[in-house]
Formats: structure tokens, sequence, C-alpha cells
């Protein structure tokens, strides 16, 4: 048996492999180039006129070839599932923003914008899209959350209550959190789900604070999850929305609604050089984007999960935040500025 051709049937089944356009055109590939009557397997069916020690090389051989062949189609395969699901959710996509009949122009503004892009990001790494209500109640936005009456951390959230009901009882969510409970009341893990919205509080606003921002709430519940799970997914969001790997940190942080808490942060793009402090990260070279940690025993009791069988994380990142390190912009007050010589950027 000659085995003079294989390299040449390899490089030849690789760049059939590249440039299959769907997984139609791929499965054919398949067949061809790993199928019953694909040459490889003629070379492979002929190891048995061999003798032992020529054989034993010569299996060597085809089997690194044909693994080769079969990770670079598992890697294409994977390239136009991905491909397909996006022309299909774009196909399927509904442009509630359009006004129909009207000529006027416009476009989404920025935040709107990275809120569809983040969107996106999830989807295709499988998760699901939930939005909730802007007015809670104190149970979902701080009770469930593990913060009880007169808890000290509430006033890390200065809060617009509402004149209805009790008093107190009522007010313009402080964070996207209480979705984490609506979620969990109404469907069965696993769940992996992510939760934008406005969200408000009493901010005096300056560089890097609104009373009137966004946020992104993000929540896994499943068997075995860890911090590991946790750090390793916000690496793969974050590559995938900056478009590159960047500089971050888990700091030690405390938030009620989990245990252990860390902040995410990351390093600030203004700085005139590196880690060397700006009026926007306030001298301190970094950036949080928001907190996150494994999702407290309590929590999931509140949303009706048992701890003993289930573990999680959640995360909850400021889009403005991310739209304003993304496009360089150095101030969250300009988003409301509607400076129009800002609004043609984007």
């Amino acid at each position: 048996m000659n085995l003079d051709s294989l390299p040449d049937l390899r490089a030849d089944a690789l760049a059939r492999i590249a440039g299959a356009q769907d997984l139609d055109a791929l499965k054919a590939v398949d067949v061809a180039v790993l199928g019953r009557k694909a040459p490889i397997t003629a070379l492979n069916q002929g190891l048995g006129r061999l003798e032992p020690d020529a054989r034993k090389a010569a299996g060597a051989l085809l089997n690194e070839t044909r693994g080769a062949l079969t990770q670079a189609l598992a890697d294409r395969r994977e390239v136009l599932a991905a491909e397909e699901h996006r022309q299909r959710l774009e196909a399927e996509r509904l442009d509630l923003g359009e006004t129909i009949g009207s000529s006027l122009p416009g476009h989404a503004h920025l935040i709107s914008q990275t809120t569809e892009a983040l969107e996106d990001i999830f989807l295709g790494m499988g998760f699901q899209v939930f939005h909730g209500p802007e007015v809670e109640t104190d149970w979902y936005n701080f009770e469930a959350l593990n913060f009880p009456p007169a808890h000290p951390a509430r006033t890390m959230h200065d809060t617009f209550h509402l004149n209805l009901g009790e008093a107190e009882s009522v007010l313009l969510r402080t964070h996207t959190s209480p979705m984490q409970i609506r979620v969990m009341q109404s469907m069965k893990p696993p769940i992996y789900a992510v939760m934008p919205g406005r969200c408000y509080r009493r901010d005096t606003p300056d560089a890097r604070h609104l009373p009137t921002f966004h946020q992104i709430e993000a929540l896994v519940i499943d068997r075995g999850i860890s911090l590991g799970h946790l750090a390793g997914t916000i690496e793969a969001f974050t590559t995938a929305y900056f478009g590159r790997p960047i500089e971050a940190r888990l700091r030690p942080g405390y938030f009620p609604f989990t245990e252990p808490s860390a902040e995410f942060e990351i390093s600030c793009p203004f700085c005139p050089k590196p880690g060397a402090g700006c009026r926007v990260c306030s001298q301190s070279g970094w950036i949080e984007l928001g907190g996150c940690g494994m999702v407290h025993p309590n929590v999931l009791r509140a949303g009706g999960i048992d701890p003993e069988e289930w573990t999680g994380f959640a995360w909850g990142f400021g889009i403005d935040r991310l739209a304003m390190n993304r496009h360089d912009i150095d101030d969250l007050r300009h988003f409301l500025d509607n400076d129009i010589r800002l609004l043609r950027q984007f």
C-alpha cells in the first residue's frame, strides 16, 4: 500500500471542508472525505496487507489524518450552524421601533444598539432574554434578594418610592436583580437567562453615575455551577462584545444576594497610560462594570428552588458603562444630551 498520496488527499479534503458554504454542502463533503467510498477509507482497508511494523506506522498516520479531518469538519459545522442561526434570527426579527409610513430620519440610540448587541451575544451563547417591570414591590427589589427590613445594604440603594399602597412598599426598581426572582418563579432549572432594563436611583449625575441607567442581569441555575463557570462566562461575553480580550479583574465585594461576591472591573481606557488614573476612573485606573457572585441560598429559596440540589451565579452589569468603554465616551451624561454631533457617530 502506497501512502505517498495521503498529504495531497488531506490537503484536498481540508480545502473542500473550508469551502463548504452551508450545512448541507458540508454533509456531502463529510461523506466524500470520510465515507465508505472515500480514498482515505480505501487506504485504511489496505492496512491488513502490510507487515506488522509497517501496518503500525501506516495506521498511526491514517488515524492522525482522519482525526484532523474530523476536527476540521466539527469546527466548520459549528461556524456554519452559528451563521445559519444568525441569519434566521435576522430574518425573524421585528423592528418595533419602526414608524410605518414615516419618512422621518433617525436610528436607534447607542444605548438601544448596545442592548441589542448584548442580547444577540447571549442568545448565541444559549441564554434566553426576559424583560420585567420597572415599577417593583419592596419584596421583589429587596426582601426576596436577602435584604431584610432595615438591612444596612439598603442604604447602598437611594430609592425612588412611589405613593402607592403601604408606605415604601412600591418603588422604581434600583437594579435588574428582581428579575432573578421572577424568572426563577416562572420556570424550572436549568436556567440560563439575561434580563436587560432601565433602573433608577437618586444619584447625583457625574461622569460615571446617572439617576436613570441601564443594566443587564444574568442568571444561571444548574447542577454543579461554580465560580469558574462565572469567570469563564464573563470572559466569553466581554471578549465577544469588545472584540478582543480585555484586561479585567474580579475584586472581592459584598452583595446580600450573592455569596461569595465580587465586583467586575476593566482597565480604564481613558487613562493617559495604563493604570495612571484619570477623572473618569476616579484616579484608580479601573472602571467597575458591575457586581457578580454565586446566588445566595436564601435567594434560591425565595425563587422556589432547592439550594441543596441547584447552584448558580448572577451578575448585573451597566449597559451604559459597557457602551461608554467600547466607544471611548468619557462621560455618561453625554448619553442624555441629545447632541447631534455625538448621535450621528452611532
